[in-house]
């Protein structure tokens, strides 16, 4: 029979996550994989992916290629490394599997999104762009969303009323 679990074992997990999640966004062109990480936090591969999925909304290794290919597209943005260089740079061991999940998660081709990102796009502050290209996964991204890096144009929210004033 499987004991209570504590009052503060979400908070001590939360904690252990955060910390598996600093270590991947420091060392994302490194090697990893989710049983190592797991083990660095003291948890089981299964537990580790279950509440690392639960809290940030995706698997351990998702979120590793996430990062992987955020940092490829900043890359590809501010330099004119060739798109090989920038794969074994972010820590992909393969161009192939570069490519596969660059396009997954954004919609195009390295190449092509090198030549087809926008000019404002160079202009941004490194923490803006980041937050303005982070890349969604095709399945995820909803219907009628604006394409990918483009401004939202259409897309935006309806301005809300004026309240009424009393």
């Amino acid at each position: 029979m499987r004991a209570r679990a504590r009052p503060d074992e979400p908070a001590t997990d939360l904690v252990l996550l955060r910390k598996a999640k600093d270590r991947i966004d420091r060392a994302f062109d490194q090697p990893l994989d989710v049983e190592s990480i797991a083990r660095d936090v003291g948890m089981s591969a299964g537990h580790f992916s279950r509440r690392f999925r639960e809290e940030y909304g995706e698997p351990p290794y998702s979120y590793v290629m996430t990062r992987r290919v955020e940092r490829a597209m900043a890359l590809l943005r501010g330099t004119d490394r060739s798109v090989t260089d920038i794969c074994f740079a972010v820590g992909f061991s393969s161009l192939g599997t570069f490519s596969t999940r660059f396009s997954e998660l954004v919609g195009m081709a390295p190449s092509a999104y090198r030549d087809e990102a926008p000019d404002w796009q160079h202009e941004l502050a490194p923490c803006v762009a980041m937050r303005v290209t982070k890349p969604v996964r095709n399945r995820e991204a909803t219907s009628g969303a604006a394409p990918y890096g483009a401004p939202h144009g259409d897309h935006d929210p309806p301005e809300l009323p004026a309240a009424p004033r009393p």
